[in-house]
């Protein structure tokens, strides 16, 4: 089965010379244990490569962006570009899904595991980007899809994760550090959602859902700092 490139090609303006090597940007590891074609390869050294293209590509932006910062604000940053949250959003965004090669058991997956394939997907497609059209391209690939968030993600305090960035504004403005709690469990052993409160003292500010205590965590965090309560200064 060879998927149907073009609606990627299209999107994103970038032919293919060698379209082996999108397919292979797209082949997941559990194909190949199904599949009976020969010489198919999967897309881990892609991802690979991938991965260190844009690295370079987002720290050279940022480092030429904000010249006064410190490293370690810098690789919060960089953490808060290329997290699987955004890089999944993105393949979302870019239909990647429908072109995936997978099992017919990663196929049906469709929560935590499917993000992070998504995400690693971009890595690959873009180390076969680099590798048939060149770095110029890939970097144009990352400032369109990825560097275009930066502003929103510095502006908005999204490259630190939802619990620090409250308990930060919680202890500045009320003096209080966020306790959170399971307020509920549904569902069986392999697919458990996690219903979660975070609490200042004894008042609830948010209640967030997940698939773990951890991701439920951060929902609620993100809710409770969107509140009213968050707004106010500290008495």
């Amino acid at each position: 089965m060879t998927p149907d490139f073009t609606k990627f090609e299209k999107e994103t303006g970038i032919v293919f010379t060698d379209k082996n090597i999108l397919r292979e940007a797209f082949t997941h590891r559990s194909y190949l244990n199904e599949s009976k074609e020969k010489g198919l390869l999967h897309n881990e050294r892609l991802e690979f490569l991938g991965d260190a293209v844009l690295e370079l590509i987002v720290t050279d932006f940022l480092f030429k962006k904000y010249p006064h910062e410190q490293e370690g604000v810098l690789t919060a940053y960089r953490a808060g570009l290329v997290n699987a949250n955004i890089l999944s959003d993105i393949a979302l965004k870019l239909h990647l899904g429908e072109m995936l090669l997978l099992s017919k058991g990663e196929a049906k997956d469709i929560g935590k595991a499917r993000q992070y394939i998504l995400a690693n997907t971009i890595e690959s497609v873009l180390g076969a980007i680099y590798l048939d059209r060149g770095y110029d391209v890939a970097a144009q690939f990352v400032s369109k899809y990825i560097l275009s968030l930066v502003d929103e993600v510095v502006e908005k305090g999204l490259w630190q994760d939802a619990k620090s960035l409250f308990q930060e504004k919680a202890q500045e403005l009320h003096g209080v550090t966020p306790t959170y709690k399971v307020l509920k469990e549904t569902g069986p052993d392999h697919d458990k959602q996690f219903l979660v409160g975070v609490y200042l003292d004894a008042k609830l500010m948010g209640e967030g859902t997940g698939r773990s205590k951890q991701d439920a965590e951060q929902v609620a965090a993100k809710k409770a700092l969107s509140g009213e309560a968050m707004k106010k200064t500290k008495n």
